[in-house]
């Protein structure tokens, strides 16, 4: 029985005979099943944004009531972690070892200075500049504490404390603002670009390499055939390592999911058909295991890390680089899974990726098809 002139006889006796190659070959299971847990808890434990506790010195050289009532609001900050000393040199030292991210010198005239009212006192702040990001947290904390500080010493005064506008945020999608809730869905593109990739990356090579492909050709088989029994298989791994991140991250790494799971299955399996073919067709071009492997895991996983909006922000880049980005299919897989996770189903987000991932997953099946060869002298 044809279909569209594929013989169903012939296309379930092709993913048979490579379902027997994927059991006797390990590093297909261990690519499937293993690779995408060690590499979902390296992203989810390994990479982490938040800055909950920064290490913090305190240089009094003032031991005046304001000066230590001002070290005592710092100490109580939930999100500094304070070290005193009466030393500039030695809390420098601390710096350069590394062990505070930055540390405040109360000078010898900051009580008096504070008491005469009209003049400054000054709270000097030295941060370590080679973590940018820790030390813009680090002044924003501590201006947050001076205020505290400010307000305290207006009740304590009996003074009224000047009306200010009140900024009361609120945090749509990730309202506990961990870092990891929108890590751990762009981790599982990263990881599924790299395991879609690797998985057809060696299975032409191989027929190449074992002398089996000749055999192949000298039969009926069409292309469609051949291509179709080397993806459908490696695609059923390709999803149940895919429902294995979900898995894990939703309860292990305690990762809110919002969407729908036939949403999620829908754009896995439009952005597995890009990885797959990406990795057949290098196999096809290749006819060489290793090569296919290396050139697999250069072309996903860099540009999937880099230019996808997993980590990077793609409107920070250079426009040159945001226009390469939008080669990329993880990019658009990365946005309909943040979406799905933190957000639910919102259709015109999810829509658009989708759209861009049949064009991606088309182009390099396409592709494939074209440089797959009938005969041996092509």
């Amino acid at each position: 029985m044809s279909f569209a002139g594929i013989n169903r006889r012939h296309l379930l006796a092709l993913c048979r005979k490579e379902s027997y190659q994927i059991v006797r070959d390990p590093s297909s299971i261990l690519i499937a099943f293993v690779l995408p847990i060690i590499l979902l808890f390296i992203f989810g434990f390994g990479i982490n944004l938040d800055t909950n506790k920064v290490r913090l010195g305190i240089v009094m050289e003032d031991s005046g009531a304001e000066a230590n009532h001002f070290a005592d609001v710092l100490k109580g900050s939930p999100f500094l972690d304070t070290e005193v000393s009466h030393s500039r040199a030695a809390m420098q030292k601390q710096l350069q070892l590394g062990k505070v991210r930055g540390f405040v010198i109360l000078s010898s005239d900051f009580s008096a200075r504070v008491r005469k009212h009209q003049e400054m006192a000054p709270i000097q702040l030295l941060t370590d500049g080679a973590e940018p990001n820790t030390a813009n947290f680090l002044n924003s904390y501590l201006e947050g504490c001076l205020q505290v500080w400010q307000e305290q010493r207006r009740n304590d005064q009996g003074l009224p404390v000047a009306a200010s506008t009140t900024l009361e945020p609120r945090y749509w999608f990730n309202p506990t603002t961990v870092s990891r809730n929108y890590l751990v869905p762009g981790s599982i593109s990263v990881i599924m670009t790299v395991i879609g990739a690797l998985l057809t990356s060696l299975v032409v090579a191989r027929e190449w390499e074992r002398g089996t492909m000749e055999a192949l050709l000298s039969t009926s088989v069409t292309r469609s055939e051949l291509l179709l029994s080397k993806i459908l298989p490696y695609y059923v791994l390709g999803m149940v390592a895919m429902t294995l991140c979900v898995v894990v991250s939703t309860l292990l790494l305690d990762v809110p999911f919002r969407g729908s799971f036939w949403v999620l299955f829908i754009v896995s399996s439009l952005f597995l058909g890009s990885g797959l073919g990406l990795g057949l067709f290098l196999s096809t071009v290749t006819r060489n295991q290793f090569i296919a492997a290396q050139t697999a895991l250069i072309a996903a996983f860099l540009p999937a890390t880099m230019l996808s909006g997993f980590v990077f922000e793609i409107a920070s880049m250079p426009i040159a680089i945001q226009g390469v980005s939008y080669l990329i299919p993880a990019r658009y897989f990365v946005n309909a899974l943040q979406t799905l996770f933190q957000a639910g189903d919102i259709w015109h987000i999810i829509a658009i990726n989708s759209a861009f991932l049949v064009v991606s997953a088309l182009f390099w099946l396409g592709l494939t098809a074209l440089k797959t060869a009938r005969r041996l002298d092509d």
